[in-house]
């Protein structure tokens, strides 16, 4: 074997070789993800400001609230239709015109002397007023039990020339505290099943009160399929066992009456002491007085 065999041998290329071809070309290697471009916070901030200058341009300038104007939905409560939630679905619904041209904009103003017409009636609205009566027997709440009871409206009438109503319910046997006022949110708010505000009951029996019936009525019970929570119930100091102290949230008087006829006791007299934290202290029987500033907060607070 010559040198120049010897040397092709240990030059050649190996047919069997894993390694590639240094002539060939090699395929172009992947280009790796690049992530996004961070941003120039100088840029950033120009583009924004240029937005909100487009935004601004776009909008209707938002009128400041003027001392004489309120709130649609406000004015429409205050005329005793309905309340403030119910004005907005009639609001929504385009039944409702300010001088002459229907509003379905939520949270517009209006002046005191705008025509209002709410579904076809033209409003006036009345300033808020807050009236506690100390109601004497044989008036009542409601309009058809004849003539022979009167109706306690006729109590407080000259107080107010405002469109005022009774929040619950008394017949002619009960008497004592019972609110009046226009402001039909309030009235909504104490009739509701879910209220929470304690109304105290004096109630009369005609037989003394038995003690482990004062005990199942102090568990509560269920009346016509609802259950009634009795927050507190004892007889009163230094009077018979027939003389019984009552605290529940219900404003209906029917409610008291019912729960000792469940017991097969008759009522003969039931008198509201105290409602919402109200109280009779220096309201004689018969007469009225306007609720102070803060009694009225408290109300709307509970």
């Amino acid at each position: 074997m010559n040198n120049k065999e010897g040397n092709n041998k240990r030059g050649g290329s190996r047919p069997n070789s894993s390694r590639s071809n240094s002539s060939k070309p090699k395929p172009p290697m992947a280009k790796r993800a690049q992530g996004p471009k961070k941003a120039n916070p100088a840029v950033k901030a120009a583009e924004e400001e240029k937005a909100a200058k487009l935004k601004k341009q776009n909008q209707a300038p938002k009128r400041q609230k003027a001392a004489d104007e309120i709130r649609l939905n406000k004015y429409i409560s205050n005329s005793g239709v309905c309340s403030r939630r119910d004005a907005d679905i009639y609001i929504q619904s385009g039944n409702v015109k300010v001088n002459g041209v229907p509003v379905t904009e939520m949270g517009y103003l209006v002046k005191l002397n705008d025509v209002v017409n709410f579904d076809g009636v033209v409003l006036t609205p009345e300033k808020k007023e807050y009236i506690l009566l100390n109601k004497p027997k044989n008036f009542t709440t409601a309009l058809d039990e004849g003539q022979e009871y009167r109706n306690v409206l006729e109590l407080v009438r000259g107080s107010t020339t405002a469109k005022i109503a009774p929040i619950g319910r008394m017949d002619k046997n009960t008497t004592g505290l019972l609110l009046f006022t226009n402001d039909t949110d309030m009235i909504r708010k104490f009739t509701l099943p879910s209220q929470k505000s304690s109304k105290i009951y004096q109630v009369s029996l005609d037989k003394n009160l038995k003690f482990e019936d004062l005990e199942k009525i102090s568990k509560g019970l269920v009346l016509d399929g609802h259950r009634v929570f009795v927050e507190e119930i004892s007889y009163i100091d230094k009077e018979p066992k027939s003389e019984v102290g009552l605290k529940l949230r219900s404003s209906n008087v029917k409610v008291v009456r019912a729960i000792f006829e469940n017991f097969d006791y008759d009522v003969l007299r039931i008198d509201r002491v105290s409602f919402a934290g109200l109280t009779k202290k220096n309201l004689p029987r018969g007469n009225w007085r306007f609720l102070t500033d803060q009694e009225i907060i408290n109300l709307k607070n509970m």
